[in-house]
C-alpha cells in the first residue's frame, strides 16, 4: 500500500472538500475583520442597540449559505463562486455605511470637543447651554466686515427679510440667514460694541470666535463652516459676500435640485492663473506647490457664493485643524476636496451680470439666483446700486414664500 497525502474528495462539479472548507474559514475571519472594524468606529457605550441589528443583518445576508459539515454532491462550483461575488458587495455597502458612521461620529465629538475647550462660536456670558441642533434646509452666511455697516443696511433693504419675516423665514422654510463677523485684535472694543449694539437692533449677526482680518478670509471661513455645522443640521451650507444680490428663490430652486447628492460642491466653477509675482492682487506664496509658472488652479468655485452639502461642511469641521490654508479663500477651499469623491456641480446662474444681463433674463421668466461684477468680485459701488439690481432683476419679494423646495 503506497503512503502519502490523500487526494481531496471532490464535491459535485469538481469542487474539492479542501476549497469549500477553506471558504468557510475565510468567510469566518472576514466577518471578524468587519465586525472589528465596526466596533472600532462606534462608541461601545452609544450603539449597544446597533449591534443586534448589525449582526442579524450579516446573518441575513452578510454570508451566503453554506453548510460546512454536509457537503452534498449537488452544489455547483459556479453557485459558491456566485455568492463570493454577492458576498463582497454587501462588504462593500457595509463599509460604506461604517465610512459614514465614523464621519458623523467624528463631528460629534467635534462638537462635544468645541463645547468643553471653547466654541468657535462667540456666546456670551450666561447663555444657555448646548441644545439640539435644528434641522433646516439651508444656512446662508453673508460674510461681512466692521466697515461695511452701509452694506448691511443695502441688502437688509433689498433681498434679505428682517424681523419677524426672518424669523418666519427659518420656522417655515428652514433658511436661516446671518451676516458672519468675529471680533476685533482687542475683543470687546469700540468695534465690537458697534456690532453689539446693531446686533441688537437686527438680530441677524452669526459671530465667531476669529480675528477679523484682509488676510485671514480663508480661516474666517473655515470657522464659519464649522460653527455652522455645530449649530445647525441642515442640507447646504452657503457662503457669500456682503456685495452680491441674491434672488432666494431661486437659490433654494437651485439647491432643492441636487438635494439627494452626497458631497456636493455648488458654484461657479473656475480656474485662474497662479500668480507668483509679489504686490500683484491675489498674489500666492506658495505658487510653486502648482507646478511651473504659468500654470493654473484646479477647478474650484469662485468665492462670491458657493454652497456646500452637510456632508462636506462636516468633514470641514472634524478635519479643520489639519486643512491648508492658501492665501486666497475660494482657492482654499476647493483643496480641501482635492482627492475626496465630490461632486463639483457648475452653476452659471450663481453668477450673472448686474443689468442689463441679469434683467434679461429676468424678463425671460429665467431669474439669475445671484449677481454681481466679475470687474469688482462684486457690485461695483454696491451700496448705492443694490437698489437699482433689486428692482431690475430681482424675482419679486413673494418669490420666496410662494416657492416649494
Amino acid at each position: 500500500m503506497k503512503m502519502g497525502l490523500s487526494r481531496p474528495h471532490k464535491v459535485g462539479n469538481g469542487v474539492s472538500t479542501r476549497w469549500v472548507s477553506l471558504f468557510c474559514i475565510a468567510s469566518f475571519f472576514l466577518g471578524v475583520l468587519v465586525v472589528n472594524r465596526f466596533w472600532a468606529a462606534i462608541d461601545a457605550d452609544e450603539i449597544d442597540e446597533e449591534a443586534s441589528s448589525l449582526e442579524k443583518h450579516q446573518s441575513r445576508s452578510l454570508y451566503p449559505v453554506v453548510n460546512c459539515e454536509k457537503k452534498e454532491d449537488t452544489d455547483k462550483a459556479g453557485d459558491i463562486f456566485s455568492q463570493v461575488s454577492q458576498t463582497h458587495d454587501v462588504i462593500r455597502k457595509l463599509d460604506k455605511t461604517i465610512s459614514s458612521l465614523e464621519v458623523q461620529l467624528a463631528a460629534a465629538r467635534a462638537s462635544k470637543s468645541d463645547n468643553d475647550e471653547g466654541s468657535p462660536v462667540v456666546t456670551k456670558t450666561g447663555s444657555e447651554s448646548f441644545k439640539e441642533r435644528q434641522k433646516v434646509f439651508f444656512v446662508m452666511g453673508i460674510m461681512t466686515a466692521f466697515s461695511s455697516r452701509k452694506r448691511r443696511d443695502s441688502i437688509r433693504e433689498t433681498w434679505m427679510p428682517g424681523g419677524d419675516e426672518l424669523k418666519k423665514l427659518e420656522t417655515e422654510k428652514g433658511i436661516i440667514m446671518r451676516f458672519v463677523i468675529g471680533h476685533s485684535a482687542s475683543s470687546g472694543g469700540v468695534l465690537d460694541r458697534a456690532i453689539d449694539a446693531e446686533d441688537e437692533k437686527h438680530k441677524d449677526f452669526f459671530r465667531l470666535n476669529h480675528i477679523e482680518g484682509y488676510h485671514e478670509l480663508s480661516s474666517k471661513t473655515q470657522t464659519y463652516f464649522t460653527a455652522a455645522v455645530s449649530k445647525w443640521d441642515a442640507d447646504f451650507y452657503i457662503k457669500v459676500d456682503d456685495d452680491v444680490h441674491i434672488n432666494l428663490g431661486m437659490v433654494g430652486s437651485t439647491l432643492a435640485r441636487h438635494r439627494s447628492k452626497p458631497r456636493t460642491y455648488i458654484g461657479c466653477m473656475k480656474s485662474g492663473p497662479v500668480l507668483a509675482h509679489q504686490g500683484v492682487k491675489y498674489h500666492e506664496p506658495e505658487y510653486w506647490k502648482f507646478g511651473e509658472e504659468g500654470n493654473k488652479y484646479f477647478r474650484h468655485a469662485t468665492g462670491q457664493i458657493y454652497a456646500i452639502s452637510k456632508d462636506l461642511a462636516t468633514y470641514i469641521s472634524v478635519h479643520r485643524h489639519i486643512l491648508h490654508r492658501y492665501a486666497n479663500e475660494d482657492v482654499s477651499l476647493g483643496s480641501w476636496f482635492i482627492g475626496l469623491d465630490v461632486q463639483h456641480i457648475d452653476e452659471r446662474s450663481l453668477c450673472c451680470g448686474t443689468p442689463p444681463d441679469c434683467e434679461w433674463k429676468a424678463q425671460a421668466g429665467n431669474p439669475c439666483a445671484a449677481s454681481f461684477d466679475w470687474s469688482c468680485s462684486g457690485i461695483c459701488k454696491s451700496v448705492e446700486r443694490m437698489e437699482e439690481v433689486h428692482q431690475r432683476c430681482g424675482e419679486g419679494d413673494d418669490a420666496i414664500w410662494h416657492t416649494s423646495f
